[in-house]
């Protein structure tokens, strides 16, 4: 907030300083920033009025001026908060104001509201809808993430809706974290893949064998049938033995700050919110974080083909700073029976430093389908959700095979 004497309201007087055009110049719309170079809003407006004034070159002046310096400024302006920015036609008259930090991306779509053709960002399109059959056989598909089942560490749950097959007891407690109703059902039907013996066990009686890749940190488990054979494989690779109730209570303990699933912090993003630490399960979860919490974020994501991190800062529901700027989201969908198409799911969403690396990632997976949106679509849609969407959000509901 200014200080008071600048909250005075004076006759306007649109044509100041530093909004002046020369003589014989062709008038443009103009952009004025009102602010100062220490407040926190004003110092998240700096490189988005710096991108601004090169990209809308002879289409729109963008001017800052710094209130504490020319406090006559903001008389004139009848600023009372900052920042402040004062959109005005070619003819200098007021077309419309707002108070506080504006994102890029609202900037540019008011000025097109205004009736200004400012260019639109060069973002090609990228999307994929047609892809080849999944020819593998349906068993030999994680239920849950769509990856292999490796015939070690497969789960089989046999429901009245017939068998769910997962790739690992760790897909496994994640589906068990989405789950909306009672779990303990699907424990006492669910058995374990012997690591030994390639034989089904039950998957409240077997130890866990869990040992730490050294390369990622990512755990891996084995279940044995007796807790002799995780003792003799543990003198071989190390690791901890778990029993069922306290590996489950190792797994669900991180858990996504959006939809609530458990993850793996190796595998997931990193979120900010008000000064605490939480997680995205992915990329769209994580920004899903702003929605649920209704507080700045700070995101830091991977890009899914190079693992370069990605950093999104929010501000009141809008995308604040993305570095690199060059970053964009994948919206992984599927087809529905209807043609409608539908979110495929969290194991299906990225972020890419790149369009290019987007690209290079969909032609190693083949049987992606969905298309290229940009990050700050990624966050409109979480915060366009009602509260009683996010409650639902990826949640599984039932057990039922695909």
């Amino acid at each position: 907030m200014l200080p008071r004497r600048f909250a005075l309201c004076a006759a306007a007087a649109l044509c100041a300083a530093g909004v002046v055009v020369a003589q014989g110049a062709v008038k443009l719309p103009k952009l004025v920033d009102l602010g100062s170079t220490t407040c926190l809003p004003c110092k998240q407006m700096e490189p988005i009025l710096k991108e601004l004034k090169t990209e809308l070159a002879g289409v729109v002046d963008v001017v800052f001026i710094n209130v504490y310096a020319q406090p006559e400024m903001a008389r004139d302006f009848r600023i009372e908060v900052i920042p402040t920015q004062v959109f005005l036609g070619a003819d200098g008259k007021e077309l419309f104001r707002h108070e506080g930090f504006y994102a890029k991306s609202a900037i540019l779509a008011k000025w097109r509201e205004l009736g200004v053709a400012v260019p639109l960002p060069a973002l090609p399109s990228v999307s994929r809808w047609n892809v080849p059959p999944d020819t593998r056989p349906r068993d030999t598909i994680c239920y849950l993430c769509d990856g292999a089942v490796a015939p070690k560490t497969a789960v089989l749950v046999k429901t009245d809706k017939g068998e769910v097959r997962l790739c690992s007891p760790h897909c496994f407690l994640v589906m068990l974290s989405s789950y909306t109703g009672d779990c303990a059902p699907l424990e006492d039907k669910a058995c374990v893949t012997d690591y030994k013996s390639g034989r089904p066990a039950p998957l409240r009686d077997a130890s866990y064998l869990v040992v730490l890749n050294e390369e990622t940190g990512r755990p891996f488990v084995m279940a044995f049938a007796k807790r002799e054979a995780a003792l003799s494989a543990r003198r071989s690779v190390g690791g901890s033995i778990l029993t069922y109730e306290l590996l489950k209570a190792c797994e669900l303990a991180t858990r996504c700050g959006f939809c609530d699933r458990a993850v793996y912090p190796q595998d997931a993003a990193l979120v900010t919110a008000g000064g605490l630490h939480t997680y995205g399960c992915c990329s769209h979860c994580a920004m899903g974080v702003a929605a649920r919490t209704g507080k700045d974020i700070e995101v830091h994501q991977p890009d899914a083909l190079t693992g370069q991190m990605i950093v999104v800062k929010t501000l009141d529901g809008t995308i604040a700073s993305l570095d690199p700027p060059t970053a964009v989201a994948w919206f992984g969908q599927r087809t529905k029976p209807d043609g409608k198409h539908a979110s495929a799911g969290c194991f299906h969403q990225g972020f890419f430093v790149s369009v290019e690396n987007l690209q290079q990632w969909l032609a190693a997976h083949p049987l992606e389908t969905g298309e290229l949106i940009t990050i700050e679509k990624a966050l409109a849609d979480k915060m366009a959700l009602s509260a009683e969407q996010i409650k639902k959000a990826c949640k599984i509901g039932e057990c039922a095979p695909k």
